[in-house]
């Protein structure tokens, strides 16, 4: 809503010396988003006055062209002993003695033009009679400005009389965005009333009169909707559309945001904005019989004022009569009654329509306009007659038109009913003491009926406040007036023995852990599609395609909850990999959604009461399952080329080393072996385990799921059940003291057949070794023909020591030949000499 300050100081007695920016800072304190101050017309300066053409004598150029050379009486700005000044023009659209405006030399116009004295044509034209473009005026610039010879008040023009003024050209424009539950700030009125009561001062009403009684004395109306409570319907005759708009109304709609179309059309908009309440104008030639508001026929068609015809639902809620629909109620008017050149009889319509009616036509029909923005946060349903009226009375003064007394006003505002707070309600819920009088002041000056019974606040909210239905409502709306900045802050103190959870502690840490090791955090939307299933070749069993389809889907490319994580990610790298960035290790820890068999529809607990046991646990068993899991894409290099050293590939010993570095986050060890899982290469899968328990893959993708998707070959991937690796990570225990005695080193090679897991050699040793063993790292492979067919070697670095004493070299002897053997049971190892 953009609302120029003069128009603001109409209804509300704002100080004079007034700094709109201060009047911004006033309003924001009161709730409302004021996103800029515009000085409309700051760009224009200098002398701009009013001329008088004395002589025209027109010129044919041997370009084709044809100028105007004028002489213009200015005034006091006419050189001295000069009947006037010489100007060049080339507009056509004036004669002699008609009144312009004249910028002199020294002025500037909007674009930073400088007027100066300067010869063109063969002529010096001092000074430029001016077009409305050229000003920043509603208008084009093909003819310029033709005055009608007096002022707003009436008063005679008089050349080198100043324009500025007489233009409207300057004025200070707030720029507010109205949120849904203020409603009535969609017109200056409501904005004038915010002002008012922000500063104090004396605020006029324009909506002077409420909804009469049912009258049907004029034009023929009827209600077949509930979705309409109330119709006026005036009519004006006599009336002359060939008047323009009168300066001062073009420049408050421009101002304003809207474009001046015709005097009919610029009186209803101008109301609308002045007063809240959407209006429209009939051509009442154009209407045949009875105006009726009732649901449209399925399949019923109107061609709108925007010239696009429609097919009307039958949940759309219209304005008909006998020819069928004639204009989509809150929305917009239908074009075959359309306020035309040669309308002489306007039948104006101010009606109150359900806002979630109007909402809902305006989304189907994808047709937003002012009107329905002003219904669907609900107008005043006591101002449709005085809108009408006051509409009424500017077409009979600016168009010569005269109103009927006859008039039609059907259906009723609706009651708005009285509530009762605790007069302390609002001191306990801001957190700071506001006296029971100052609350009762605060509220009345809102225009709401406010009385004290005992400890008990009686409330009546004015018609246009449908935002106060609540107790706290009234909290909010003591609160916003206060002042929200007001109002100190005060921490919540903590109670003892709370914080974050074992869960959330151990998430953190996993996330800080990657995080710390090179891996970026990444946020994307838990959405996918079938398609995304297909290019991981997920097969048709796997519970990874068991999705929860939205209802309401933000896109339908992506319907599905998602059931993991990798799509998004490897969707992201394909798009930093197109961007020119391959090298990548992106991680993400959020929820899938797995949908479960069986599950039953969420039922709809009443708002006005707490759920009961049974409506819980009955919500609870239509979600589907949401397990926490963490994924980890890694593509390009790991590391760069350097002068020391080539790149380092990013493999999956590097998608494997993330998933351990996520575990011993939280004090677990992996074990993994060999496996097949999609989206991963058969032969480069790891399955990583707790125990006997699988808890997530690691490995290269496969190269078609990566040619799918579009990343670079041989990407690599790890996805964990997060949630499960939380779970079977320990809980509390002592830290193990560290120890000062000495530790004793061995390194031991074994030799194993290729295909044995390595893993599970270390594991072997680790267990052979016993308590002893502090830590065992793999150190080497070593393949080679010496060893035989299909063997390799693996070298182990071991860390002995003892809690107690210090190991001799015959017990650190004992610890290898235990671990060794272990191993040659377990694996076939031997030891290498």
């Amino acid at each position: 809503m953009r609302a120029p300050l003069s128009w603001l100081r109409e209804y509300a007695a704002l100080p004079a010396d007034l700094d709109p920016r201060q009047l911004a800072d006033r309003l924001v304190g009161y709730g409302l988003e004021v996103e800029t101050v515009e000085s409309a017309g700051a760009d224009v300066s200098g002398p701009l006055v009013v001329g008088r053409v004395l002589e025209q004598t027109p010129e044919p150029q041997k370009n084709g062209k044809t100028i105007n050379w004028c002489l213009v009486d200015v005034g006091e700005h006419n050189p001295e002993g000069e009947r006037g000044r010489g100007i060049v023009c080339g507009a056509h659209n004036f004669g002699v003695g008609d009144l312009v405006v004249v910028a002199l030399s020294g002025a500037v116009l909007p674009g930073d033009f400088r007027i100066s004295a300067r010869k063109t044509y063969g002529h010096v034209s001092d000074g430029m009679i001016c077009s409305a473009a050229e000003l920043g005026l509603p208008g084009d610039s093909s003819g310029i400005i033709v005055l009608d010879g007096t002022d707003d008040d009436g008063t005679p023009l008089t050349p080198g009389q100043d324009a500025l003024g007489l233009l409207h050209l300057r004025d200070d424009v707030l720029d507010i965005a109205v949120t849904p539950n203020l409603g009535y700030c969609f017109s200056i009125r409501g904005l004038a009333r915010e002002a008012a009561d922000a500063y104090s001062v004396d605020f006029t009403d324009p909506v002077d009169r409420p909804l009469p009684s049912q009258v049907t004395e004029g034009h023929p109306v009827r209600i077949e909707s509930e979705a309409c409570s109330s119709f006026v319907a005036l009519t004006v005759t006599g009336f002359d559309a060939t008047r323009p708009s009168p300066r001062w109304m073009q420049r408050r709609l421009q101002l304003a945001g809207m474009r001046p179309i015709s005097l009919g059309v610029d009186v209803t908009n101008y109301v609308m904005l002045a007063t809240g309440q959407p209006l429209h104008g009939y051509d009442a030639r154009r209407l045949r019989g009875t105006v009726v508001v009732r649901q449209a026929t399925e399949g019923e068609r109107l061609t709108t004022l925007d010239g696009v015809e429609r097919t009307l639902s039958a949940e759309d809620l219209v304005i008909a009569d006998d020819s069928g629909a004639i204009g989509l109620a809150g929305v917009m008017g239908g074009a075959d009654t359309e306020l035309a050149d040669d309308t002489s009889t306007i039948v104006l319509e101010a009606a109150c329509f359900d806002p979630v009616t109007v909402a809902r036509t305006s989304r189907r029909h994808k047709l937003g306009s002012e009107a329905s923005r002003r219904f669907e946060r609900g107008v005043d349903p006591q101002a449709g007659y005085a809108a009408a009226r006051l509409a009424a009375a500017l077409l009979v003064r600016l168009g010569g038109g005269r109103l009927e007394q006859s008039e039609t006003v059907l259906g009723s505002a609706p009651a708005v009913p009285e509530q009762r707070i605790p007069a302390d309600l609002p001191s306990r819920v801001l957190g700071i003491e506001v006296p029971t009088e100052r609350v009762l002041t605060l509220i009345r000056a809102g225009g709401t009926v406010a009385e004290l019974d005992g400890d008990t606040l009686v409330l009546t909210p004015p018609s246009w406040r449908h935002d106060l239905r609540d107790p706290y409502d009234w909290a909010e709306e003591v609160g916003r007036k206060v002042g929200v900045d007001t109002i100190p802050p005060v921490l919540p103190v903590p109670p003892a023995g709370r914080g974050l959870t074992v869960e959330q502690r151990a998430r953190r840490a996993v996330n800080q852990a990657l995080a710390a090791t090179g891996h970026v955090e990444v946020l994307n939307l838990p959405f996918l599609s079938e398609a995304d299933l297909d290019r991981l070749q997920l097969p048709a069993e796997d519970d990874r395609r068991s999705v929860v389809t939205l209802a309401n889907p933000l896109a339908d490319t992506a319907p599905h909850l998602r059931t993991t994580l990798l799509p998004a990610l490897l969707h992201a790298v394909a798009r930093n990999a197109s961007r020119g960035t391959p090298d990548l290790a992106v991680h993400e820890i959020g929820s899938v959604f797995r949908a479960r068999p069986g599950r039953g529809v969420a039922p709809r607990p009443e708002v006005t009461r707490r759920p009961s046991e049974a409506e819980i646990a009955a919500l609870d068993a239509a979600l589907p399952d949401q397990p926490r899991r963490l994924a980890v894409v890694l593509s390009g290099d790991w590391l760069p080329t350097t002068p020391e050293r080539p790149a380092v590939r990013a493999g999956w010993q590097h998608a494997v080393e993330a998933a351990e570095i996520a575990a011993r986050a939280v004090g677990l060890e992996l074990g993994r072996h060999a496996d097949q899982h999609a989206p991963f290469h058969p032969g480069r899968c790891a399955a990583l385990t707790v125990g006997e328990e699988v808890v997530g893959h690691a490995g290269e993708l496969h190269p078609t799921v990566c040619e799918a998707f579009g990343v670079p070959a041989r990407t690599c991937a790890m996805e964990l059940d997060l949630d499960r690796l939380v779970a079977l990570a320990p809980r509390g225990g002592s830290v193990a003291p560290i120890s000062t005695l000495p530790v004793a080193k061995i390194d031991i090679a074994v030799v194993v057949p290729a295909a044995t897991p390595q893993a599970e050699v270390q594991a072997a040793l680790a267990e052979g070794g016993g308590s002893l063993v502090e830590s065992i790292r793999l150190f080497d492979v070593y393949t080679s023909d010496a060893l035989g067919p299909d063997r390799k070697s693996l070298a182990y670095a071991l860390l002995l020591r003892a809690p107690d004493r210090t190991l001799t070299d015959a017990e650190a002897m004992q610890v290898r030949d235990a671990a060794v053997a272990l191993a040659a049971e377990r694996c076939g190892a031997e030891l290498r000499s």
